[in-house]
């Protein structure tokens, strides 16, 4: 992608065009955090109603770690303008549609950032605008649309590790620079499949136990513990058979830091009513255990459940 050192040769003292799709949890803090850092011009991606009220009332962040966030924001249904960097914060349940809202034009520069749930996202992203476009990325963070613009931040960090792919290594630099800027802690790490199993390995058993009992995170870390443990072995076996190292006791770990009283969005999805990203996220681990011969029957079992 050699228009990108053309278009853009440094961060500090250049203001970068960001779009942000989705304006949810993720899409809203992190969006609001760069806006608020001044370095980019952020411009949301969103459905009409939501980005309506954007334009109006702006974009509102409560955060105990990183304190209240208060952003006038652009927004707009369908982006036509070229940007430098597209963060996609949508879930796995409505990429394709909120893929529509980004004209191909407005990426001809651009590399693509997935803050999205699972693992099979990437090869999406990839067929549709090129290896060398897409930043794989994870991130590590509880934060809840409560109303069109208005954001909960829950947890104690925020959190997004990158992965060089195929993309130019300026790009990612400039990237985890933004990020970091913004109050993010960002890694750049060299393997991609431990960077993504590593996230998916944490958050599938976490997600498909909450939601199954309809328990928070400290209940299920207490009450449901042994099915914890036991789940998060089950996915380290196939992150491990995927080529991903895995570590069960830092997955463990990483949920005893979260307030007790945290939900995964799945959980919030099911009490709302809304889709469930199930096959994104304890489906794709189904299919992975498939492909390398790994037994899987309690996520097998789950995903049959809340499907």
């Amino acid at each position: 992608m050699s228009d990108w050192t053309t278009k853009t040769t440094t961060v500090h003292g250049s203001m970068r065009e960001v779009a942000v799709l989705g304006a949810g949890g993720v899409g809203g803090l992190v969006g609001a955090l760069l806006a608020r850092a001044g370095d980019a011009a952020v411009t949301f991606v969103a459905r009409d109603e939501t980005a309506a009220s954007l334009r109006e009332h702006g974009l509102h962040v409560r955060s105990g770690q990183l304190g209240d966030v208060e952003v006038a924001a652009r927004a707009t249904a369908q982006l036509t303008e070229p940007v430098d960097v597209l963060l996609v914060a949508v879930k796995a349940t409505g990429l394709t549609d909120a893929l529509d809202r980004v004209a191909p034009e407005a990426l001809a520069g651009a590399v693509v950032v997935p803050l999205l749930n699972g693992v099979e996202h990437l090869d999406v992203l990839r067929s549709r605008y090129g290896s060398e476009r897409v930043v794989p990325a994870v991130i590590r963070v509880e934060a809840t649309r409560v109303a069109p613009g208005e954001i909960v931040h829950g947890s104690p960090f925020v959190e997004i590790d990158l992965a060089p792919g195929d993309a130019p290594a300026d790009a990612v630099d400039t990237v985890r620079d933004l990020l970091a800027r913004a109050g993010v802690t960002v890694r750049v790490r060299p393997d991609e499949a431990a960077l993504v199993w590593a996230k998916l390995s944490f958050l599938a058993p976490l997600a498909l136990l909450t939601t199954r009992h309809r328990a928070t995170i400290g209940e299920v870390r207490t009450a449901h513990r042994d099915e914890l443990e036991a789940l998060v072995a089950e996915v380290a076996a196939v992150a491990t058979a995927s080529g991903a190292p895995s570590d069960p006791a830092a997955s463990l770990a990483l949920y005893d830091r979260f307030p007790a009283g945290a939900r995964s969005s799945m959980e919030r999805d099911a009490e709302a009513g809304r889709p469930l990203e199930v096959d994104a996220i304890g489906g794709a681990v189904a299919r992975a255990a498939a492909r390398h011969g790994v037994a899987a029957p309690r996520t097998v079992r789950l995903v049959a459940e809340l499907s």
